[in-house]
């Protein structure tokens, strides 16, 4: 018959909300560039493009749920779509291993710069003083974070939270229902205590943002953490939201496979910043 589904993908109809997505992607980080450069109706152009990226994301993945529930996300489909998490977990990857590069850049071949007032620029401290000085990381007289108090009490947090949305997944795959509302329940809870400290942690840390390679390679690459951690917090609640709502069953599940994903990806990103950001990183300077 004529327009007969005859195979297994599904097709997209149109759809406004990639080019809403697109445009408000440009007005976003139009606006950044206006903030950063203190020019007029930089708030303005900013809020427009965070409200369009925030209406994209809740209108593109709601459609996204409800092909899942009409039964679009056939055995095909959802094979694509775990390529694709997977392909964006290792962009995400790549993303920190550029930050863990420079920390580990700045530690063991540091360069010290001193800003040159009459030039504009930033430039090498020479001489035997900055010999001298480029062998300090920290830098000398900085004190640094007890990695065994507050960032410890974090990643006890991160591992409990990961064995508590293992113990969801495995719920919903023998269905347990229960079981994964209250798996799902603590792992966000622990994720908003993970954030809650994470945010006293910076409100009382010893170094400011600038100033020092240090504090910046530190507020960036744990600063990028944190909101990975706040993302799938949310992404975990919406799972939470979509289970009772009754979606999600033992054979079909996918949006909450994803999360599961990210979820331990961000755990697994927390181990390698506690021993080389926390522990490694201030070995030997003075601990606040």
């Amino acid at each position: 018959m004529a327009g007969a589904k005859n195979h297994d993908y599904h097709i997209l109809p149109p759809d406004i909300w990639p080019l809403v997505g697109a445009m408000s992607g440009l007005v976003f980080t139009s606006g950044m560039v206006l903030l950063m450069h203190e020019m007029a109706n930089a708030h303005l152009v900013l809020g427009l493009g965070i409200a369009g990226l925030i209406a994209t994301f809740f209108a593109w993945f709601s459609n996204i749920v409800k092909e899942a529930e009409a039964g679009d996300h056939t055995p095909v489909v959802q094979l694509h779509l775990r390529y694709g998490m997977i392909l964006f977990i290792a962009s995400e990857v790549m993303f920190f291993v550029g930050w863990f590069w420079s920390w580990f850049d700045f530690s063991l071949f540091p360069a010290p710069l001193t800003y040159d007032e009459a030039a504009g620029l930033w430039t090498n401290i020479v001489g035997q003083e900055g010999e001298a000085a480029a062998r300090v990381f920290p830098n000398a007289g900085i004190h640094v974070l007890d990695p065994f108090d507050l960032p410890l009490l974090n990643t006890l947090i991160l591992l409990t939270s990961g064995t508590t949305v293992t113990w969801a997944h495995h719920s919903l795959i023998h269905g347990d229902r229960d079981g994964l509302k209250k798996g799902l329940w603590l792992t966000v809870a622990l994720g908003v205590l993970f954030t809650a400290i994470q945010a006293y942690e910076y409100g009382h840390a010893p170094f400011a943002f600038g100033g020092v390679a240090y504090s910046s390679a530190f507020y960036m690459a744990t600063g990028f953490h944190g909101f990975h951690v706040l993302v799938g917090t949310i992404f975990l609640a919406v799972c939470l939201f979509r289970t009772y709502k009754g979606h999600f069953t033992p054979k079909q599940h996918f949006g909450f496979e994803a999360a599961a994903w990210y979820w331990h990806f961000v755990d697994v990103v927390w181990l390698f910043l506690f021993v080389a950001v926390y522990v490694w990183g201030g070995w030997g300077a003075p601990i606040h």
